[in-house]
């Protein structure tokens, strides 16, 4: 029930009725509402300032699980960055020094990825982290082209590996008959008194002196090239192909332990010792053939000669005596 008010008229000293205007309801009204309104948005700003609504609270913890991903993503990529910089220094200073290969050129390593309109899409985007995205995508980039680029080198490295291996197997390195026969080496390479004309001839390899049937050996990888039989000059004789330049050749045998066209392995018993041919005593003629050219094998007996054998051998190939053989 609504409250009725009295004022107090001097006038007729009495108290009268108010009467309410509906204008007057009306702008109470507006005023009350106005009122509410304006501490309702008061109340709005102070809790916006100092809650969080739930879709707020949501965003924000993406966010906050997007900035680890980034850092944890950007730590890997820094340390694949350490990684790959370690197996280029170790490509580049050990792998291609043994194996005798230029380093890769600096500027192709660190060469930049792709154009202006590789990451257009990133740059042109409105999200506020598209300059971390932009940075981490050069990076991955980056490590791509490095990964792709030490991949071939290592190709390459294989490559050079397994030539480097055939090479060490074709290089004559041993002596063709065992250690035991060393100090039967008869005569060196060089100019030695021939056995039959009593002259000075170029003696183009070494003489081992041996009895007949004592084992010959291969002394690198290879294949027999040629087999042939001779009543005069090297007599029975056998040629080993090596490839990178190398031959072999075993002259004055007895007999053949191979045929031509097969292929042999340092250490394998090609044949023995004989006195076939120009021979004057039972022996091994033994010559080392390097790009056509015929070189001093001794230079060659390596890989089962400690230093003081290798140094006997040396001075017992340097004396100027006579051959056994052409």
């Amino acid at each position: 029930m609504a409250r009725i008010k009295y004022y107090y008229d001097t006038e007729t000293c009495k108290y009268e009725r108010v009467k309410v205007k509906t204008q007057d309801v009306i702008l109470n009204f507006l005023g009350l509402a106005s009122l509410i309104i304006a501490c309702a948005v008061g109340l709005l700003m102070l809790y916006n300032n100092y809650f969080e609504s739930p879709k707020e609270l949501k965003l924000k913890n993406e966010v906050a699980d997007l900035q680890h991903y980034y850092n944890t993503l950007s730590d890997d990529v820094a340390k694949m960055d350490q990684i790959i910089t370690a197996l280029e220094n170790r490509d580049d200073n050990i792998y291609r020094i043994v194996l005798g290969a230029e380093p890769i050129d600096t500027e192709i390593r660190n060469a930049g990825v792709g154009g202006a309109e590789r990451y257009a899409d990133i740059r042109s985007s409105s999200t506020e982290f598209k300059d971390e995205i932009l940075k981490i995508a050069e990076n991955v980039d980056k490590l791509k082209r490095q990964i792709y680029i030490q991949s071939k080198s290592y190709d390459e490295i294989v490559e050079l590996a397994e030539n480097k291996e055939k090479l060490f197997a074709a290089i004559p390195a041993i002596q063709p008959v065992s250690n035991e026969e060393l100090i039967r080496l008869a005569s060196g390479f060089g100019y030695r008194v021939h056995p039959v004309y009593k002259v000075k001839k170029l003696h183009t390899g070494i003489d081992f002196s041996a009895p007949i049937g004592t084992p010959i050996y291969a002394t690198a990888d290879g294949t027999i090239e040629e087999v042939n039989v001779s009543f005069s000059g090297y007599g029975k004789t056998l040629i080993i192909e090596h490839g990178f330049g190398f031959k072999t050749r075993y002259a004055h045998m007895h007999q053949f332990a191979v045929k031509e066209g097969e292929k042999v392995k340092r250490g394998q018993v090609i044949g023995y010792v004989g006195n076939t041919g120009t021979s004057t005593a039972s022996h091994l003629h033994y010559e080392v053939i390097k790009n056509g050219s015929k070189i001093n094998p001794v230079h060659y007996f390596f890989n089962d000669l400690n230093p003081d054998e290798y140094e006997k051998i040396v001075e017992l190939a340097s004396i100027e005596n006579q051959s056994l053989g052409m």
